[in-house]
């Protein structure tokens, strides 16, 4: 055999490694950047005249019938697994559980983070948001007894202090906003979600991601439908601008579902470290689309302040 073929053979082996990794960056790119397109049609949604609760009821009520499908689909799958047993498809505790943290993850985060949205820029909000890791590692020491080291602590104060320097840069632009009530609900909104995060990890790992995801999601709308019927008429659902109704459908699709799944593809593929690495530019791309759509000011110490947060929480993500 020359050492021609066996340079060839040795290409056409190791060709595919590269080529997973190459789609996996990718994957992680264009989900990272779907995920930073969310603020921006909230934002564009909310100068069409929608407020939070009618547009969460919007983009819930879009994604809905899709997560009622693939709990079905999912769910006619186990029972095929347990012919024949006595063994529920899923135990109703676990079923239970998983549409009460629907509660925290999918309709509490997301109507305090619209609300909070209502008085902060899009760069703030996403910022905010984005120090959730931190929070978890906070609660995780609280409820479940995990150490934090030395690391820990520098990393929840550099993710905290970077959404400080941009809080005060942003009440300097508008001094007459309600700037500080809504920092606090985005942050109300991060701890619901690092709520979630905490306590749905051991369902999932009973369920399934897939499986647990879509009872979340189920449930969650049923708590967002008791919401807006509670303060709105039937008829506000109906009576909005057609163009919000589109900004639902790609809040509820191309900035939540679809970027999901290519997220998860990407950590299959590349790694949870180097998906995460990636994910840090997703504040800084909102930041330049929050500038450059929704004319949003912008100065050094926002781009400081996201630098020094995104550092944070790199250190928390850092095994």
């Amino acid at each position: 055999m020359t050492t021609e073929t066996t340079a060839v053979k040795s290409v056409a082996k190791t060709s595919p490694i590269p080529l997973q990794f190459s789609w996996g960056v990718t994957l992680a790119i264009v989900g990272t950047f779907l995920f930073a397109l969310k603020s921006i049609f909230i934002k564009l949604s909310f100068a069409a005249g929608a407020d939070a609760t009618l547009l969460l009821a919007i983009r819930m009520g879009m994604a809905f019938p899709f997560y009622v499908i693939v709990f079905a689909v999912l769910l006619r799958r186990r029972w095929a697994l347990v012919a024949g047993s006595d063994a529920p498809a899923f135990p109703m505790p676990i079923v239970i559980r998983s549409l009460l943290l629907g509660f925290l993850g999918y309709y509490l985060a997301s109507y305090l983070d619209l609300s909070g949205l209502e008085y902060v820029s899009a760069q703030l909000e996403r910022l905010t948001l984005f120090t959730y890791p931190a929070m978890v590692a906070a609660l995780a020491w609280m409820f479940l007894g995990e150490q934090v080291n030395a690391r820990i602590l520098i990393a929840i104060g550099l993710s905290y202090a970077g959404v400080y320097l941009m809080y005060g840069q942003e009440k300097s632009f508008t001094p007459d906003a309600n700037t500080g009530w809504g920092v606090f609900l985005v942050f109300l909104a991060a701890l619901s979600y690092s709520l979630y995060v905490l306590f749905a990890k051991p369902v999932m790992q009973k369920i399934g991601s897939r499986e647990f995801t879509s009872l979340a999601m189920i449930g969650s709308t049923f708590f967002v439908a008791i919401h807006f019927l509670m303060t709105h008429s039937i008829d506000d659902f109906f009576e909005v601008q057609p163009i919000v109704y589109v900004y639902g459908l790609v809040l509820a699709f191309v900035c939540t579902v679809i970027p999901s799944f290519m997220i998860n593809e990407a950590i299959l593929k590349i790694g949870a470290t180097r998906t995460t690495v990636i994910g840090s530019v997703g504040p800084v791309l909102t930041m330049l689309l929050a500038v450059m759509i929704l004319g949003e000011p912008s100065s050094w110490k926002h781009f400081a302040g996201m630098a020094i947060a995104i550092v944070g929480v790199s250190l928390v993500a850092k095994k």
